[in-house]
């Protein structure tokens, strides 16, 4: 991959899909900004399989949903390195439950800390972007934002937003030669996945026309191709990662 730009910010990456961004990014010679809320044991064992791998990397606590930490997160980056050249909101939770017996608050969180913090990280990378008339931004949504869910009503919601909200920043940012695209996995192996039991993985894998669970490299190469320079003319645009179950 070829990158015009030299660092990245990779929100949620202590584990799980973020991580593997984090190192995917690091290996292609990006310095990565590893960030984390509650996991800095975590995100120091990213920073340091980076560097292990002769990648640059910085940890990097905050609350994503935090505007003021965000905020002052992002400064700090420019301070540092002189830009942000490129952002994956990756970031998020869950808190599934069946929409007539989910309690107003328990929507909200998951509006908070998945579609809100996205569009702070958003509206500050085109801030710190705009600047130096460049910049990437990937986000990272669900197929569940494109088919919605049973028990999912409040992440399909923060999912769907983030698709529609990457479409209006990328109509928003060209002119200042910022783009923004968004990611929608389907089934992806993690450690959320694993404890799932054979019969409810075999049951999720007959839907998935690739039949099996995706790895999250496959994400994260997907992710470094919208951010990289082979991806310049393209903005605005949402790539399905999900073995072909929503064609």
């Amino acid at each position: 991959m070829k990158f015009t730009g030299k660092n990245v910010l990779v929100t949620g990456s202590s584990r799980g899909i973020g991580a593997q961004i984090a190192k995917s990014l690091a290996a292609e010679g990006l310095k990565v900004w590893v960030n984390y809320r509650s996991g800095e044991a975590e995100a120091n064992v990213v920073k340091s399989e980076i560097e292990a791998a002769g990648g640059q990397a910085e940890v990097i606590g905050f609350d994503v949903s935090n505007e003021e930490a965000f905020v002052a997160a992002v400064k700090q980056i420019v301070e540092a390195d002189g830009a942000l050249a490129y952002l994956v909101n990756n970031a998020g939770i869950t808190k599934d439950k069946l929409a007539m017996r989910m309690k107003t608050e328990e929507f909200m969180a998951v509006i908070e800390a998945n579609l809100l913090s996205t569009f702070i990280g958003c509206r500050e990378a085109v801030k710190a972007m705009g600047k130096k008339r460049f910049g990437a931004v990937v986000n990272i949504a669900s197929i569940v934002g494109e088919t919605g869910n049973a028990g999912q009503t409040n992440y399909s919601a923060s999912k769907g937003g983030t698709i529609a909200m990457t479409k209006s920043f990328a109509q928003e940012a060209a002119s200042r030669g910022i783009r923004f695209n968004s990611v929608t996995p389907g089934f992806i192996a993690t450690e959320m996945t694993e404890v799932l039991k054979e019969e409810i993985k075999d049951a999720f894998t007959a839907k998935i026309p690739l039949g099996r669970f995706g790895a999250p490299s496959e994400v994260a190469d997907a992710v470094a191709f919208l951010l990289s320079d082979h991806a310049g003319y393209i903005t605005g645009e949402t790539l399905k990662v999900n073995g072909g179950m929503m064609m």
